[in-house]
């Protein structure tokens, strides 16, 4: 499976050290975890998302670079949290920290769960037929991996990129 994620272009693809600062599924001092998203824009949804950009004219000051990994097979663990947990804001994060840690202590080194930043079939793409148009509605994934992982290989999809206008309008912001 290939993972995106966005990172700024002066550092690599994953964490290497344990200064990571906590988000959902990990807190701090529980780093490297490193998040994906199935899709390209789901990537960027997770910028626009913790950054509270909503605004077209904000999008020229972003310069991210995306990067394509290929991590493996997708894992087959799901947290056993409700959906709105599992998409809520920040508020949310301890109870999804504390199943990471959980799945953790049972040996879980990976999990998928429902992407938090983009909207539900939001993460449908594109499709030609005509021209450019949208593609089949789907629901966005997120893929967390725990641990270092020196063995991944990525591709920089663009060094000093940013996402579409039109993805402001399928975010869940907070």
């Amino acid at each position: 499976m290939i993972g995106f994620r966005h990172t700024d272009p002066r550092y690599p693809f994953l964490w290497e050290h344990p200064r990571q600062p906590a988000a959902r599924w990990h807190a701090e001092g529980e780093a490297p975890a490193h998040y994906f998203s199935d899709t390209p824009d789901g990537a960027w949804a997770e910028l626009l998302r913790h950054e509270e950009i909503t605004a077209p004219e904000d999008l020229p000051g972003i310069r991210r670079a995306l990067w394509a990994i290929d991590i493996g097979d997708e894992p087959a663990v799901l947290p056993g949290l409700p959906p709105e947990v599992l998409t809520g804001g920040p508020e949310t994060w301890r109870d999804c920290q504390e199943e990471a840690r959980r799945l953790r202590a049972g040996g879980v080194t990976g999990i998928t769960a429902p992407s938090a930043a983009l909207l539900p079939g939001a993460a449908r793409g594109w499709r030609v037929d005509g021209g450019l148009q949208p593609g089949p509605d789907r629901d966005g994934k997120v893929i967390v991996l725990f641990g270092s992982r020196p063995g991944l290989v990525g591709w920089a999809t663009t060094v000093a990129g940013r996402p579409g206008e039109d993805l402001l309008y399928r975010v869940r912001y907070f």
